[in-house]
C-alpha cells in the first residue's frame, strides 16, 4: 500500500511534471476550484479531511509584476495559505513539502545564494514568498521549504514556449542578457520534490528546513533564449535572431535580481542530485518539436 500525497496545483508547470514523475505515493491533485489559495482555509480543511502522509504545496501566486498592484491577492496565497496548510500537516501528522522562490533575493551577492544568506527581497512577490516560508518554517510540521528558479520545460508556461513563441514571429527578440542564473528542469524540480517527500515522510531529520534546488550550471536569460532558438531550427522549428540587452532597458512593474544562482549542495548531499541545463533542455525540445533533424553548432 502506497502513502498518500495531497498535491495542492493542478494545472500548474510543477504539478503536471509531478502527475508524470515516477513517486511511491498515491497522489491526488487538487486544483483551484478545490483548494483556492486565496481563501486559505479551503486548502487546510482539504488537508483535515484527507489526512495524506504527505503535502506538496505546488501551486502559489507567481504573476510577480501583477502582484505589485495586487499586494493582498499575493499575500493571500503565497503567505496566509501556506501557513495554515501548515498548521493543518502539523494537526493531522502529515509531512509537507513547499516550493518557494530565488527571488527572495535581491541578486547582489557576487556568487550562488546558499541558504544561510539573508534575504532581501525586491518586490511583493519575493516578500510574500518569504513570510510564507517562515510560517511553514514556524508551524511545527514536519516540512521543507525548497527555493527554486528559472523553472522551465516541456510543461505549462514557462521561458521556453515564451521564445519559442516569439521566434515564430520571426526577426530580431530582444532578451535580459544581464540576469544570471541555474535554468532548473521541471521534471527534474519534480522528482527532488517527491524525494524529499520520501525523506520527510521515512523520517528522516535532516530533510527538513530550508533548501535551495536548482540546474548545475549557469546561463545568462539571453544565453539560454540562444539555445531555444538553435535547438528550435535544429528541430525544423521556429528560429530567430536574439539580442542581448539590459534589465535597465526593459523595464517591468517588478526588479528581477540579477543574480538568481541558488546553490543546490545542500540536497544534493542529502542523494538529489542537480542536472546541467543544457540536456534538460534538449529533453524539452524534444518533446515539444521532436529530435533534432539537422546541426546547427
Amino acid at each position: 500500500m502506497h502513502p498518500s500525497a495531497l498535491v495542492i496545483g493542478r494545472t500548474g508547470q510543477l504539478a503536471r511534471e509531478l502527475a508524470r514523475a515516477p513517486c511511491r505515493f498515491q497522489p491526488v491533485f487538487l486544483g483551484r476550484e478545490e483548494a483556492d489559495l486565496t481563501r486559505p482555509e479551503e486548502a487546510a480543511a482539504a488537508v483535515e479531511r484527507t489526512r495524506p502522509a504527505l503535502v506538496v504545496l505546488a501551486a502559489a501566486y507567481t504573476a510577480v509584476d501583477r502582484a505589485e498592484s495586487e499586494p493582498e491577492t499575493a499575500r493571500l496565497a503565497n503567505t496566509v495559505a501556506p501557513g495554515v496548510v501548515a498548521e493543518a500537516c502539523a494537526r493531522v501528522g502529515a509531512a509537507l513539502v513547499h516550493v518557494s522562490t530565488d527571488m527572495v533575493f535581491d541578486g547582489a551577492k557576487d556568487g550562488p545564494y546558499v541558504e544561510t544568506d539573508p534575504p532581501a527581497p525586491l518586490g511583493v512577490y519575493g516578500q510574500t514568498k518569504l513570510d510564507g516560508e517562515g510560517r511553514v518554517l514556524g508551524s511545527g510540521a514536519r516540512a521543507a521549504v525548497v527555493r527554486t528558479s528559472w523553472v522551465f520545460g516541456a510543461s505549462g508556461a514557462n521561458f521556453v514556449q515564451l521564445v519559442l513563441r516569439l521566434a515564430a514571429q520571426g526577426g530580431e527578440m530582444r532578451i535580459v542578457g544581464d540576469q544570471v542564473g541555474r535554468p532548473t528542469g521541471g521534471g527534474d524540480l519534480a522528482r527532488a520534490v517527491w524525494a524529499m517527500g520520501d525523506l520527510l515522510v521515512g523520517g528522516e531529520a535532516a530533510a527538513e528546513g530550508l533548501f535551495h534546488y536548482a540546474g548545475a550550471d549557469d546561463a545568462t536569460r539571453s544565453e539560454l533564449a540562444e539555445a531555444i532558438v538553435a535547438g528550435s531550427a535544429a528541430r525544423g522549428g521556429p528560429a530567430a535572431r536574439v539580442l542581448p540587452i539590459a534589465t535597465a532597458d526593459y523595464p517591468t512593474p517588478a526588479r528581477r535580481p540579477l543574480n538568481a544562482r541558488l546553490d543546490s549542495g545542500r540536497l544534493n548531499r542529502l542523494g538529489v542530485a542537480s542536472r546541467p541545463w543544457r540536456p534538460v533542455l534538449d529533453e524539452a525540445l524534444d518533446q515539444l518539436l521532436g529530435p533534432r533533424t539537422r546541426d546547427v553548432s
